[in-house]
């Protein structure tokens, strides 16, 4: 249960620097520095839930329900 409550709350996390990027891309006038750290992060929030997700896989807290995988 806890690794939903992980997940949700990192996704909210990229959707929040997704708007707040597009927010400076708008407003600035130039490249900016806020942008260019919204960008990164927004990629390590989403690395950080690609490694939560592999690791959760691999302790078994989640479970594929892959049809072709239940012979």
């Amino acid at each position: 249960m806890w690794v939903k409550f992980v997940i949700i709350t990192l996704f909210m996390g990229v959707v929040v620097s997704l708007g707040t990027g597009f927010y400076f891309l708008l407003t600035e006038k130039k490249s900016s520095a806020k942008l260019l750290n919204s960008l990164k992060v927004r990629i390590s929030l989403t690395v950080l839930i690609m490694v939560i997700i592999v690791l959760a896989w691999l302790h078994g807290d989640i479970h594929s329900q892959a049809p072709w995988l239940h012979r």
